[in-house]
This record gives C-alpha cells, structure tokens and sequence, in this order.
C-alpha cells in the first residue's frame, strides 16, 4: 500500500500549476493544488473594482499555449474571438496608426504615413516571424543543457542545432544579430516614422524597467510575438468567452483527472528531511506529506523563503539573491459610463491595444525616470476597452478601460512609499493623459482604481509587483532562466521542482513552464523506479 499523503503537491493554481498537476494526474500521481489566493486562475483571474464591473488586467493578452499542451490536455475546442485590428499608437492630435492583423492592410494603413515604410512591413514581419518560430520551437522542449557529460545529453543540442540550420544563412545570422539589438536600432533599421517604430519598441520593452536603447530589448520583441500570426504586431487573439476560459478549462481538466485543489491554502514552508522533499506547511500550521512539490511561485520565495537554506548550497543561495525582478508595471482600471467618441480612431480599434506613446523618444525618456526611482510626468500608456469584446464584465451599456502604465518602478526614490496620495497621483497623470487625446473621457469616468507594483506584488503574488517573475533580460532566459546550472526545472534539493513563469520557457507561455516541470519530475521518477 502507498502511504499516506500525495505524490506530489503543486504550489500555485494558475495556468502552470493547473496544467502540471493535469499532467501528472492523469500519469497516476496522486496530486494536490495548493493556492493562498481565495480562488483559482493566477494573473488571469477576474476581479470586480467598482460595482458590476470586473476586470482581468493580465488576462487581455492570451499568450501562447503551446499545441502539446492543448492536445493532451484536450482544449482543442476553446474558441477565440476576432480582433482585426489589435494595436493602434498616437500619431498626433486626432491621428492614429492602426495596425490591422493582415500585413497587407496594414501596410496601406502605414502608405498614409511613410510609403517607404509600407513597402518594407510584411518583408519585416514574415522575418519576425520566422525568428519567433525558432522561439517557439525551444520553448516546447527543456532548455539546452550546456553541461553536455554524455551522448544523452548531447542529443538535444543536436536537435537544436537542426533547428538553427532550418532557418537559413539569412535568418540565422539575422537571429544572432536580433536578440542582443536594442529595439530602438531594429526599428532604426527599417523604418523612418515615428509612430510605427513606437508601435514596435512597446512590444520589446513590455513589463520591463529598460528603454527602447537597451540592448536585449530585440529578444524581448521577439519572445512576445511567439504564437502571434504573421505579418502584425500584438496579434494573439482573445479567447471568446472570457479572459479567464484557459485557466477554468484546466482547471476542469485537473479536476477530471483527479487532481485535488484547495484555495486559501497558503504554503508558510517547503518540508525538507534526510536531504529530500517530504511535504509543505501551511500558514497556520498544516503540514501536509508529499513526495515532491512542484511550486509555480517565483523562485526567490520558493528558494529563499520557503526552504530551509541549511539545505541549499552558498553558491545556489547567491544566484538566487541575484534574480532581478524590478517590477515596473502598474494598471489604471476605469469604470465608464459611455465610450467617448474618439478623433481619427475607430471604436473598434479599442477592442485591441491603443498606446498613447508617439515616440521612441518618449518611451526612452518614460524608462530613464524609472532608472533613478521616479514615476515619469509622462509615462508609457497603453489603454483597451475589453467590454467590447467581453460585455458582461460590466453593467448594460457601461464599459470598463485597462490603461497598462509603464514605467512606475516598485522601488521609489528616497525610500518613498506607494501610499494612497502617489497612487492617486498616477491615476490623475494617466486620465489626463487619455483625457488630451480622447476629449470628455473624464466626465464619463464613474470609477477608477489604480493598482501600483505594490498593489501586484499583494494581489497576485508577483515579486517586486513584475509579471515576467523576473526580467526577460539575456542573461535570464534560457539555459539561463531561473538561474545558470538549474534552468530543467529540477531544483537542488531531491523532489523540488519549478514550474511557474520564474522557469523556462518564462511569462507569456500559460501552461508552458508547468507542462515541462511536470514532465521533469515524471521523467526523474521513472528513472528511480
């Protein structure tokens, strides 16, 4: 008889852990989900912030789940809604630059911008494309282990130098060249107008405290557009029926399985004993046995808070100290009475993205205040309506706006702190903002709520309020990813394991990271049977 207890305990009930505890349930593990949070769903989760009106911040941008994971998880049938024109940037008073997902209408929408430009966008697109593709491919295996010490483990270096082959002398050497290059100097090199080249550094700089100049920003460009069709930039689309249908459709699946899951669980501690996992602690003393633990939390809790350091080596401790997070994100969340009628853009252009940024210059000098603790007169905004896409998230009639802020570091200069009077003021810097191009906005404005990186950080367990669980930067993705030695998933004390978007393949993948420390740990435990 088996003892006691569950195989393994799954730290965390959002995408990751949902898929991970799926995936080992159905391998025959007896599995048990634990989330401090008083409902499932992670990031994607929906709130209510005023009344009759909810919100998923997180949740507007699908990301991509790769197809293995949708197979096997049976989730093939989830629809998605349309969105044909998914971003739109500020061009001017009464002017905007809306980029349709077809790369041929999108093109003639930048002909009344810049001709040359137009001439040169679905040349640039398809090679995006085809660089992300190459993302793709690694983000569906376990990253490359460098430590090659036998045939076995050269194989999936192999594999992945096929990989690189297949693009071409071309694409490989404009891949090597992309992912170090600032997205100010990819944008420099094909383009002339400004608001186009804004419209693609958004994307590389996305939930991170760097400018358009920074190097590695190009990588970042390109780990957004994996899963997103060709020819267009924040092209993913929308589920159907709401932010939160994956998470619900796992977390069905992870119940089918026979999967147990318990909300308002929080985990106070990682039980270690004889040098191997052997259960968690809950806050308020629980202790509940397990082999092993899969935690998709960020690895600076589930190293430095959660285990006991006695069992962790100097040189593990150190790197994980070192993981920088620099949360620098922060949303604005409007509850409206009527969507204000808005010059030179379509209605429908606010089912998608419109950033209010016209500029490389602007979004750089946005960033360079974040560098010495500032939030900046002028910050980077992106607004959506999502009720436009989701009407019941609001009253009949009424609608809910998502402004996206960047750059309001977690960290405030002088030891400031994010109390209710700087919150406000960041929530009065982005309604004037949107109130200088879209007139009248603010008298249909019946509520607002602003969640600061602080705010993150409590409502949604992100570290130091960063979505990414640690900056898309090159030396942390990877091999690389959550630290250089220990990026398969398999963590140094024997039974733990990382699955959330601290792991590889990192943020934007749902499900992703998870799927693959599942597999880790089926891998490990059939090598030991």
């Amino acid at each position: 008889m088996r003892p006691a207890g569950f195989d393994v305990a799954v730290i965390g009930a959002g995408a990751n852990g949902l898929v991970a505890a799926t995936r080992l349930a159905r391998s025959g593990k007896r599995v048990v989900v634990l989330e401090s949070a008083p409902e499932t769903g992670g990031q994607g989760r929906v709130f209510e912030f005023a009344p009759g009106f909810r919100a998923a911040p997180f949740g507007l941008d699908p990301g991509w789940i790769p197809p293995g994971v949708v197979r096997s998880l049976g989730l093939d049938g989830l629809a998605v809604s349309p969105r044909e024109t998914p971003l739109s940037v500020a061009a001017g008073p009464g002017s905007f630059l809306t980029l349709p997902r077809d790369a041929g209408r999108a093109a003639e929408a930048i002909r009344g911008h810049s001709p040359a430009d137009a001439a040169r966008w679905i040349e640039f697109t398809g090679m995006l494309r085809r660089l992300s593709g190459f993302l793709e491919a690694l983000y569906q295996a376990p990253p490359p282990d460098v430590d090659v010490g036998g045939l076995k483990d050269l194989v999936p270096l192999l594999a992945l130098g096929r990989r690189f082959r297949a693009l071409g002398r071309r694409d490989m050497i404009e891949l090597l060249r992309t992912l170090p290059l600032s997205v100010w100097e990819l944008a420099d090199d094909w383009f002339a107008c400004g608001p186009l080249k804004a419209a693609i550094a958004a994307s590389g700089v996305q939930d991170l405290r760097q400018g358009p100049r920074s190097g590695g920003t190009g990588f970042v460009l390109l780990h957004h557009l994996v899963g997103a069709p060709g020819g267009s930039l924040r092209a993913r689309l929308p589920w159907r029926d709401g932010p939160a249908t994956f998470t619900q459709a796992a977390e069905s699946a992870a119940a089918a399985a026979g999967a147990t899951i318990r909300t308002a669980a929080a985990v106070s501690r990682i039980l270690v004993a004889d040098d191997a996992v052997t259960g968690v602690a809950l806050v308020g003393g629980e202790e509940i046995v397990a082999r092993s633990v899969l935690s998709t939390a960020d690895a600076s809790r589930t190293l430095l808070s959660w285990v006991d350091p006695v069992w962790l080596d100097p040189e593990i401790l150190r790197a994980v100290r070192n993981i920088r997070y620099r949360g620098c994100t922060s949303f604005v969340l409007f509850a409206l009475e009527t969507i204000p009628e808005i010059p030179g853009l379509a209605p429908a252009a606010l089912a998608g993205t419109v950033s209010l940024t016209p500029d490389l210059v602007s979004l750089e000098r946005a960033a360079d205040a974040a560098k010495y603790g500032e939030v900046p007169g002028r910050p980077h905004i992106e607004i959506t309506v999502p009720t436009l896409l989701w009407p019941a998230t609001a009253p009949e009639g009424h609608h809910v706006l998502v402004a996206r802020v960047q750059y309001a570091p977690y960290r405030l200069a002088a030891g400031g702190a994010w109390d209710a009077e700087r919150a406000g003021a960041l929530g009065d810097a982005v309604a004037a903002a949107i109130d200088g191009l879209f007139p009248g906005f603010s008298s249909r404005v019946l509520h607002r709520a602003v969640l600061t990186p602080r705010d993150l950080e409590e409502r949604f367990g992100l570290p130091e309020g960063s979505p990414s669980y640690g900056e898309l930067a090159l030396d942390q993705v990877l091999f690389m990813r959550p630290v250089a030695g220990w990026a398969r998933h398999a963590m140094p004390v024997p039974g733990l394991y990382l699955g959330g978007a601290s792991a590889h393949p990192g943020p934007g993948i749902p499900g992703g990271p998870g799927w693959l420390a599942a597999g880790a740990l089926l891998a490990d435990a059939r090598s030991r049977s």
